[in-house]
This record gives structure tokens, sequence and C-alpha cells, in this order.
């Protein structure tokens, strides 16, 4: 079975970016012909959670999530958490975030990194939304915090970077697996491990484009039609078919984002 004969979701990407502001409708075009159903349009401050909700309230299969990423916590006003806060009444959100650690870059303080992934855990556990986490250069105390909120109905860890002792952590708790374009990488020996020992039932693809490419693409613009690269990667770590890798994940992602069956 050809990639276009399956059907994936992606489960993060950011089509709110600029890079896609002259050609997204052929983006688009080409993401349908590649069997991508449905894309989870990712915010990471108020601008670009608004522009995700837009998108997903005039383009039949995106959805939004909407969000503060770490790097941006330094300038979330209360203004802001007002404006996420209308945001997640629109029915096209499923999830909140990104939102989580960052301290590799460390753009904002780490304190305030804190406060600011806090705070939209305890509103993702209000309204029953499943948190998308980003997690680089701090998963130890990435997980202390989401220990915390047992109660959310569901955390993926996005474009994990864990490794198997991580992964096993994150498997135990229930949590699920984004894999994006880097397990396609050479040197992605640690993340093969993980989504080898990883169970089918917790794997989820995405792209993260414009960012991360997968290996035939590395350094381009990544965008969804990519997706069958990961799901080519997946199915021959696991050692399954590409049919077999795309309806388990597809599957895994409706249930953990609610989304109505095509």
């Amino acid at each position: 079975m050809q990639a276009k004969d399956c059907v994936f979701v992606d489960t993060h990407a950011h089509l709110n970016d600029p890079k896609y502001a002259r050609d997204l409708e052929v983006v688009r075009a080409r993401a349908r012909e590649a069997g991508v159903a449905a894309i989870i349009c990712v915010g990471y401050d108020l601008t670009s959670s608004r522009l995700a909700v837009r998108l997903a309230g005039i383009s039949p299969g995106i959805y939004a999530a909407v969000g503060f990423h770490p790097h941006d916590a330094a300038g979330v006003t209360p203004r802001a958490w007002e404006g996420l806060q209308i945001l997640c009444q629109n029915e096209r959100v499923v999830a909140l975030g990104e939102m989580g650690f960052d301290f590799y870059r460390n753009l904002s303080p780490r304190d305030v990194q804190e406060e600011v992934f806090r705070r939209q855990l305890q509103l993702a556990g209000e309204l029953n939304l499943p948190v998308i986490i980003h997690d680089r250069a701090a998963h130890r105390e990435t997980l202390a915090v989401l220990k915390e909120f047992s109660d959310l109905p569901g955390v993926v860890f996005h474009c994990f970077s864990g490794g198997p002792r991580i992964a096993e952590e994150c498997l135990k708790r229930g949590y699920y697996l984004g894999i994006a374009g880097p397990v396609t990488f050479p040197k992605s020996e640690e993340l093969t491990e993980a989504v080898r020992i990883a169970p089918l039932h917790r794997l989820l693809l995405e792209t993260d484009c414009p960012y991360l490419a997968p290996q035939p693409w590395r350094g381009k613009r990544n965008e969804p039609s990519y997706l069958t690269a990961v799901a080519g990667a997946v199915s021959r770590i696991k050692g399954i078919t590409l049919a077999e890798a795309a309806a388990a994940t597809t599957a895994n992602a409706r249930r953990l984002f609610r989304l109505p069956a095509p």
C-alpha cells in the first residue's frame, strides 16, 4: 500500500507561520494528496493562537491548539490570558499548547516559564482539554511539574527527544510521544530506541512544520505532506507496514484530540 492510500493526522503543524503566507492552499493540497486528512495547527503566543483558530474555522480538516510557548512566557500579560481563555471556547480548539520548558535557549526566565506552564496546565484541567508539551533540555523538570496534574485528559510530548529512559517514564504515566522529522535522521539512535520500545497505541505523528523537515528535505521548509516520511521511519522501526502505522497513529490522534471520523 502506498502512502497516498493511507490516512494520516499531522498532530503538530504551524500553518500559522508566515512562511506559508503565499502558498498555504498549495501546501494543503499537497497534504491531502499525501493522505493527510487532518492537521492540528498549534499556537505559541496569542497572535499565532488566534490565527490557528481562524484557519481551523475556515478550513475543513484543520483543528487548533492554543497556548503560550516557553520562549514567549515573559511576554504573557493579563490581557493575553484573557484572550487565551476566550479562544478556548471555540469548538475547533482541541488542545492547549504548546507549553512547557525550554532550558536550551532560555529566552524567558525559568521561573516565568514555570509559572506560565502551570497556569496553562490548570486551565487545561478546568476545560478538560489535552495538552501539547514542549520539552527541550528540561526532561526531569517537565515530568516533575506534570506529575502534579494527573487529572489531565491527555498529554503528548511534542517532537519527543528524551531517549528511551524518559520515554519509559512518559509511557508509564500514559502519555503520548509525538514523533517528528528527527526520527529520519541518520544519528537518531536514542529516538529510534524510544520508538522501538513504545507501544503503538502511544505514538503520534507530526511534522512541526515549517521546522525539522525529514531527511530527504532536511534544511528546507517542512510541510504536512512530508509526514509520510515520518510514518515510513516509524513503520520500519516497529517492523510493521505503512498502513498499520498510519491506522494506529491516526486512531491515537482521533482518540486523544476527539477528532471526528473522516
